[in-house]
């Protein structure tokens, strides 16, 4: 299985931004953390953090004409009204979990809505950056037909 951790803006930011809402772990805490569930798994994964839309929106495109198994995609603020990222993802075959480490549904009102879960396969909100160990989980499961 092959799947795109894909992180939206200021996710470079992990460690350093708001540690009181998103922890003390970096981007690259969580990719090291990721590649050792991914190796015990089987799992291969690529990582791709950008704070441009347009660039977020090729990645997700290239994932199926590579021919991705999925995309764990954390769009951060673009959550809550990128139709262009919407788009994106409602354009292709590959399957899109959408996580996000603070519960948004906890929020301040304008981060309670996503654009974007619709179109995903789902979304995991609010287990920290656990949760993106739970998206390749998920993926694992959904590959076994469960």
């Amino acid at each position: 299985m092959k799947l795109l951790i894909l992180n939206g803006p200021n996710l470079n930011r992990l460690g350093k931004r708001e540690p009181g809402i998103y922890g003390a772990e970096t981007l690259e805490d969580i990719e090291r953390k990721l590649e050792g569930i991914a190796v015990e798994r089987g799992v291969e994964l690529a990582f791709f953090q950008s704070n441009v839309e347009g660039a977020l929106i090729d990645k997700i495109h290239e994932a199926e004409d590579i021919g991705l198994d999925g995309i764990v995609f954390n769009p951060g603020a673009f959550t809550h009204y990128s139709i262009a990222l919407r788009d994106a993802v409602a354009s292709i075959q590959v399957p899109v979990i959408e996580i996000h480490i603070s519960n948004i549904h906890s929020r301040e009102p304008f981060r309670q809505t996503s654009v974007i879960a619709p179109v995903c396969v789902g979304q995991l909100s609010g287990f920290g950056t656990d949760g993106y160990a739970l998206a390749i989980q998920a993926f694992l499961l959904r590959g076994k037909g469960v």
